[in-house]
């Protein structure tokens, strides 16, 4: 039960930072949402210590492991759109498996560059 309520109130802390940050992206008309600036404030927190780890990961542990449920509503909606579907299905699900690799490869390249250096400190 305890671990129930503490991940529950991380996950609101999430909810509520990507709350504020999108009202403040709003407010200064920035063009990137605030979910990314809300997720880029918990790394800069993260990294300056100014936050612990532990105050953020059971609740984002479960948002990870929960995350094929968010794109669930969305992949349903498709359904809507049946006649697109079938004039351009082809050339949407080229450009969604494109697009996938693509994001992978870099993800992986950015991986390798960040860990190089940690590879290559003595010990």
């Amino acid at each position: 039960m305890r671990t129930f309520v503490k991940s529950t109130l991380q996950v609101l802390i999430f909810i509520i930072i990507s709350y504020v940050m999108n009202r403040i992206a709003d407010t200064l008309h920035v063009s990137i949402p605030g979910s990314i600036l809300g997720l880029g404030l918990v790394f800069v927190l993260l990294q300056t210590k100014v936050i612990k780890l532990e105050w953020l990961d059971l609740g984002a542990k479960w948002l990870l492991a929960e995350m094929l449920l968010f794109f669930i509503p969305p992949a349903a909606g498709m359904i809507q759109y049946k006649a697109l579907l079938l004039n351009s299905g082809f050339r949407i699900v080229l450009v969604v498996v494109i697009s996938t690799v693509l994001v992978m490869v870099c993800a992986g390249l950015v991986a390798e560059w960040i860990a190089k250096p940690k590879e290559n400190k003595p010990s």
